[in-house]
Order: C-alpha cells, then sequence, then structure tokens
C-alpha cells in the first residue's frame, strides 16, 4: 500500500492551541471568517480593512452583512482601517485579499507596517488566484511587496458562510519553509476546522487558483441544463488538467488527489456559495461575458486566472482543452453553447 499523501500528517486536537497575536488584512468574507475562527480559538485578532466606513460598521454592528449576513463578530476582533493600529506587534499576518488587487494593496501596506513588524514576520495567505500578466501565486506576491518572509497557503474546501457558521470543515496548510505550516496547524485546528499539512507549496496554490476556472466551466453545465454525466466528465477531466499543469511546474502530484485539490475543486464545482460557478451559469444561460463579469458582488478569481494560464499552458504545450473552451467564452465571445460540440469532437484518445 503506497503511503498517504502528505497533507494527511495532522496533530491531535488540542485544549490549549499555541497562542499569538494575529493581523487580518482584508474584511472580505473570507478576512471576516478567519478573523472570526481565530478569536474563537483564543487568538488575538485585528481586522485590518481599507476603507473607513466599514471599519466603522463592522465596529458597531458586529457583523459583516453585505457578505457575511447573520454571522457575529467577536467582540474582541478590533476592526480598523489604519494600517499602524492594526499592525502593531502582529506575530503573525493572515492576507485575504483578491490577487487582482493583492499587490497594489500590499506595495501601499509596506512603507507603512514594515516598522511595526518584526523581521520575517510569517504570513498566512488564504488568496486564490494567480496574478495576471507576471504568473505570480499569492505567496510569491506576498514576499515581493512584503519583503521575504515564512508563507502559509491555506487551502482546501471552505466557503466563508459555512466556515463562519461552525460548520465543520477540512483544509491543508502548506508552507516551504520548514515548521510553519505545523505553527499555522497548531494556531488554527479546532474541533470545527481541522487543519492538515504539506510541503508543496506550489501545489497547493495551483489547485487554489485553477479550480476556479473549472467552476466556471462547471457553471456552463448547469446553465445548459447538460445533466450530471457531462458535469461529472467536466470535474474529473477539469481534475486531470490541473494536475497535468502543476506537475509541469514542479508541484507533488499527491496534492491534487487532496484537499486542495479535488476536495476544493469539487466544492467550488458544485456550492451555491461558489462566486466561480454562478459566473459559469449565467455564461450558460447565455447572458453576455462584458455584464456577467460587470456586476460581481466579489471577485470571481477563475476570470483572471484563465487569462494567465492558458498563454503559459499554450507555451509549453500542457493539454488544458477546458479552460481553452472557458478562456473562449469570457474573452473571445464564443457562445457558450458551442463550447459542448468543441469539446465533445475532440479526437478520441486515453485516458
Amino acid at each position: 500500500m503506497s503511503p498517504p499523501p502528505p497533507e494527511f500528517a495532522v496533530t491531535a486536537l488540542t485544549a490549549s492551541p499555541a497562542h499569538e497575536f494575529v493581523t487580518v488584512i482584508g474584511a472580505g468574507a473570507m478576512g471576516t471568517c478567519c478573523a472570526k475562527l481565530l478569536a474563537e480559538n483564543g487568538q488575538t485578532v485585528r481586522l485590518l480593512t481599507r476603507d473607513e466606513g466599514q471599519a466603522r460598521e463592522l465596529s458597531d454592528r458586529r457583523e459583516n452583512r453585505r457578505l457575511l449576513p447573520g454571522v457575529s463578530i467577536p467582540e474582541s476582533i478590533l476592526i480598523s482601517h489604519d494600517p499602524l493600529t492594526a499592525t502593531a506587534g502582529a506575530d503573525r499576518l493572515l492576507i485575504a485579499v483578491p490577487t487582482k488587487y493583492l499587490r497594489d494593496y500590499l506595495s501601499q501596506l509596506a512603507p507603512q507596517i514594515q516598522s511595526q513588524l518584526m523581521p520575517r514576520t510569517p504570513a498566512i495567505s488564504v488568496v486564490k488566484g494567480i496574478e495576471f500578466g507576471s504568473f505570480r501565486r499569492p505567496s510569491e506576491i506576498i514576499r515581493e511587496t512584503l519583503g521575504d518572509r515564512p508563507v502559509t497557503a491555506l487551502g482546501g474546501p471552505c466557503h466563508a458562510e459555512e466556515a463562519a457558521n461552525r460548520l465543520p470543515a477540512s483544509v491543508v496548510a502548506a508552507s516551504d519553509t520548514p515548521g510553519d505550516a505545523e505553527a499555522v496547524q497548531a494556531l488554527m485546528n479546532s474541533d470545527r476546522f481541522r487543519v492538515y499539512t504539506n510541503e508543496d507549496l506550489i501545489g497547493v496554490e495551483l489547485a487554489g487558483a485553477l479550480k476556479n476556472v473549472i467552476a466556471v466551466a462547471a457553471g456552463i453545465c448547469d446553465g445548459l441544463g447538460l445533466g450530471d454525466n457531462s458535469k461529472s466528465a467536466l470535474i474529473t477531466r477539469g481534475a486531470a488538467e490541473i494536475a497535468r499543469f502543476g506537475a509541469a511546474f514542479g508541484a507533488d502530484l499527491a496534492t491534487f488527489a487532496g484537499l486542495a485539490g479535488i476536495g476544493d475543486l469539487i466544492t467550488s464545482c458544485v456550492s451555491g456559495h461558489g462566486r466561480n460557478r454562478a459566473v459559469g451559469e449565467r455564461l450558460g444561460r447565455g447572458e453576455p461575458a462584458s455584464a456577467v463579469t460587470g456586476d460581481l458582488l466579489q471577485v470571481a478569481e477563475g476570470v483572471n486566472t484563465v487569462r494567465s494560464v492558458l498563454p503559459l499552458a499554450e507555451e509549453k504545450r500542457i493539454r488544458m482543452p477546458v479552460c481553452r473552451e472557458v478562456h473562449a467564452v469570457l474573452f473571445e465571445g464564443k457562445p457558450a453553447a458551442d463550447t459542448v460540440d468543441a469539446l465533445m469532437t475532440r479526437p478520441p484518445g486515453g485516458e
């Protein structure tokens, strides 16, 4: 019997988790959720939002009414729009900013917060995407803007809407810095939020980015009413594309069979909470891509990720037919219904 994937390493749940002061950067749904999870796990938490009005509303109402309605924000969490107040003395950063805005926002923050932090203060990234144009992963952007530091990526099937309501979730913490994933595990593991560890930072980040593209395709299936057989096949073949792409960039294939890979992919492709799946469903129903992407309440990372991934895949001759069709619908004016023929009439081949 082959050994289990590396993410299956998990320490026993302890009654007294490690204590740290964590600054959460970004007060969207996932940032708010992570701040709540950390506070409930006994951590000291400050939540940084760039908007003064939002900071005031969150502080007064103790609820992110727009993105997490009905979820109470613990009174212990200090919410601020002032970077100096939010980061002074932080032991660790948790970054929850969409990839599209990540570099600009952290570049603006860097001169203000560097003096507040100890050198190489570690960071947790819950960002799932790839930067358009540079093909930088979130951990790379964090290090390029805030300086070299340990970065642990948190991946896996974890919708903020569920985790914030204490529905059980399992995720994987991945780092290329020895011991840092285990430190994050000790920080965040709880009776409702189970954290495994993994050494494959590249694989976890690529899996988290590419699953969003396949989720758009799954939504197109739903919008076209193609049924369960086609959607199941699409998810399976999409998983193969993700693994091929990841392997070409040095990721461990076992990662794509775990929580960050197939686990996150399934959730993103079937959940009613999934923004990328919802984008695809609207495309499948015939809405123009410009209209769909123009009125999103939150960023759908798959839209920008496919713009980065496809040219690189074609340059390296990595077969990604599903991603190819998603790009064509989003950016080349191809009707969503035409993608079915394009995928089903490809030359037969081995699995």
